[in-house]
């Protein structure tokens, strides 16, 4: 399976994981390596981030409406963006019933909470229903879409099933059960988790897996381990003193320091990689660490080459 199989393989894939594992930048990453395969691609993001368009560079807000990130050019696909809210969910439920001359004024009015408070699990009903709904409408060949972070993504993901099972009919159990059809089907959605090679978001990640695995009988595509660094093989041989005549003895320590800081950061983020291999046997892709606090299209391109080769390697070996 190439990069493009890949890309094709599922028509919604959600992107999963802890806060600040890189989850965001992860998915834009995909989402430029379906464009780069040639495929149109929506991305949708649920918590109101304003870094995911700048992640390409633009300086516009996303909306509901989208906005254009990246723009065909014969060989890229396009890359096309929206902003999903409970509300923007809610105004389109409310509209297909019947009730859109009602919509603005039971919005103001903060219907969805009281709608929320009334049914748990509502607004993330309605979120996934009309994901749903753009994935039946085939609005693109693959829609990406950064999950809110783990905690919430449990009740994210299960929160349609439970209310397939709690209600025994009328319009809001059809929308639970129409995302419940969707979650389940390998061709029409899976999950793509990320992690840092650190023991917390790795804890987590493999609980929240079998978690929404058997909750939400979602499947799992691969695992993608964010900020991997490797150490280069010279740094392994301990500093020679000889080999920095200019350095005094309190240098020469500080610089040993530093040599074996990184050894033992390398060490311990592969013994989180194989404790991830032993616990969830899924296909791992390795990115890297960017030396900069803030990513830009620079950046996010060569992730989208990490990302590329990752799924590369894995298709020649069978993954």
């Amino acid at each position: 399976m190439d990069v493009e199989a890949f890309c094709r393989q599922s028509r919604v894939i959600i992107v999963a994981g802890k806060g600040g594992v890189g989850k965001t930048t992860t998915a834009a990453a995909l989402a430029l390596v379906a464009a780069r395969a040639g495929l149109r691609v929506l991305l949708v993001e649920l918590d109101g981030k304003p870094e995911l368009s700048q992640l390409f560079g633009s300086t516009e807000p996303l909306t509901y409406e989208g906005v254009d990130l990246v723009v065909a050019d014969g060989k890229r696909g396009p890359i096309r963006a929206k902003q999903l809210t409970p509300d923007d969910a809610l105004i389109e439920y409310l509209a297909d019933h019947g009730l859109k001359r009602a919509t603005k004024r039971l919005v103001s009015a903060g219907i969805v909470e009281v709608v929320a408070t009334a049914i748990p699990g509502i607004k993330d009903v309605l979120v996934l229903g009309k994901i749903r709904s753009f994935e039946h409408d085939q609005v693109a060949d693959l829609i990406v879409v950064d999950a809110p972070a783990t905690g919430h993504a449990k009740t994210f993901l299960t929160s349609s099933a439970g209310m397939v099972d709690a209600a025994r009919s009328g319009p809001v159990r059809n929308q639970a059960q129409g995302v419940v059809e969707l979650l389940t089907d390998p061709a029409r959605c899976k999950v793509v988790l990320v992690t840092l090679p650190e023991e917390l978001p790795t804890t987590e990640l493999i609980e929240a897996a079998y978690f929404v695995e058997d909750k939400a009988g979602v499947s799992l595509a691969l695992i993608v381990v964010n900020a991997m660094e490797e150490v280069d093989p010279a740094l392994e041989v301990p500093i020679d003193p000889f080999a920095h005549p200019g350095l005094d003895a309190a240098a020469l320590e500080r610089l040993e320091a530093a040599r074996q800081f990184s050894v033992d950061r390398s060490s311990l983020a592969q013994l989180q990689r194989t404790r991830l291999a032993r616990e969830l046997p899924l296909p791992q892709v390795v990115l890297p660490r960017l030396d900069t606090k803030r990513v830009d299209i620079d950046g996010l391109t060569v992730l989208a080459e990490a990302l590329e080769a990752g799924i590369s390697t894995l298709a020649a070996n069978g993954g």
